[in-house]
C-alpha cells in the first residue's frame, strides 16, 4: 500500500490527534460565537458514518500552510449560517440585516475558529502553521468528516459539517507528506513528523511558562500623520488633526509597539473595542518590532 492509499484509508476514529484537533476547534468556534453574540452555545462533534454535506450548504474551503492538500471544509446549512450571522450583527446594534451581510459575518466568524486551528495543528507539528487563502469551495471528492452540532440561544440550528482532507489525517497519525512536497524538511536534531506524531502534541519550552504571566502593554492606532513644527506650536483646544486612515479602513493593534492584528471599533458595554479581523503574518510582526 503506497503512501496515498495509507492517507485514504485512515478515519477520524483511527487518530486520536484529529479528535483531539476537533475537540480545540469546536471549543475555538464556541468562543467566537460567544465573544459575539454574548449567549454561549453548545458545540458538540461526532464522526459521520458517511460524507455530509449538501451541495447547497455554503462551504468553505481552509487550506493550511502545513503542505499541499493539508485541507479542511465546513458546510453550513443556509439558516445556520444565517441565524450565526444576524445574532452577530444585531449584537453590534444593527437591526436590519442583509443576507449578505450575515454571509460575510458568518464566513469571519468561520475564519476566526479555523485560524485557531492552525494554532493547534502547529502545535502538535512543533512548528508554525497558519491558514493560507481560503475560498466557498466544495471538496471535489467525498472525505472523511465530522457532524457538529450546535446550539445557539434556546434552539439547536442545522448542524455543520467538517470533512478532513487524507493528508491532514495523515499528517496528523504521524506519516510524513510526500517527497515531493514544498513543506520544509525538519532541521537537524529536531523531530521528524512521523516521530512527532507517535510521541503526541510537541509540549512547549519549559521557559514559556515563565512568559505566560508577563503583562505587556496593548494599545489601538487610528492612523498617524505628520507635522511641521510651526503647525504642532498652532495645536490648541478644539484643533483637528487629520489622521491618513479612512473612517471605513481597519485600525491596528499593537502588543508592545509590535502590529498583531488588524480589526475594526465596536463599543462594548459603553467601552470601546476592537473585534480582530486579521491576524498579521510573522513577517509583518517582524518589520514592525521597535
Amino acid at each position: 500500500m503506497n503512501q496515498s492509499e495509507q492517507d485514504q484509508a485512515l478515519t477520524i476514529a483511527a487518530v486520536p490527534q484529529v479528535q483531539k484537533l476537533l475537540d480545540q476547534w469546536a471549543a475555538s468556534l464556541g468562543q467566537v460565537l460567544e465573544s459575539m453574540i454574548e449567549v454561549k452555545p453548545e458545540i458538540e462533534w461526532k464522526a459521520a458514518p458517511a460524507p455530509g454535506g449538501q451541495p447547497e450548504d455554503l462551504w468553505w474551503e481552509q487550506p493550511f500552510s502545513a503542505g499541499p492538500d493539508v485541507v479542511v471544509w465546513v458546510a453550513a446549512p443556509r439558516p445556520t449560517w444565517e441565524k450565526a450571522g444576524a445574532m452577530t450583527l444585531k449584537a453590534a446594534g444593527l437591526e436590519n440585516v442583509e443576507t449578505a451581510e450575515a454571509k460575510s459575518t458568518w464566513i469571519e466568524i468561520l475564519s476566526q475558529s479555523l485560524s485557531a486551528m492552525a494554532r493547534s495543528i502547529g502545535s502538535m507539528l512543533g512548528r508554525e502553521v497558519t491558514c493560507d487563502a481560503g475560498a466557498e469551495t466544495p471538496p471535489a471528492a467525498p472525505q472523511e468528516s465530522a457532524v457538529v452540532s450546535i446550539v445557539l440561544g434556546d434552539a439547536p440550528v442545522e448542524p455543520l459539517t467538517m470533512a478532513i482532507s487524507p493528508k491532514l489525517l495523515g499528517l496528523l497519525a504521524g506519516r510524513a507528506l510526500t517527497p515531493n512536497s514544498s513543506a520544509p524538511g525538519p532541521a537537524p536534531g529536531q523531530q521528524t513528523e512521523s516521530a512527532a506524531g507517535a510521541a503526541g502534541a510537541v509540549a512547549p519550552p519549559p521557559t514559556m511558562e515563565l512568559l505566560m504571566d508577563v503583562e505587556l502593554p496593548v494599545s489601538v492606532s487610528f492612523g498617524k500623520t505628520q507635522l511641521p513644527m510651526k503647525d504642532v506650536l498652532k495645536l490648541t483646544t478644539g484643533s483637528i488633526v487629520e489622521l491618513n486612515r479612512g473612517v471605513n479602513e481597519t485600525v491596528e493593534v499593537l502588543v508592545n509597539h509590535c502590529l498583531i492584528a488588524r480589526g475594526e471599533v465596536v463599543v462594548v458595554e459603553g467601552n470601546y473595542g476592537v473585534r480582530i479581523q486579521q491576524i498579521t503574518s510573522k513577517q509583518e510582526r517582524l518589520r514592525t518590532i521597535r
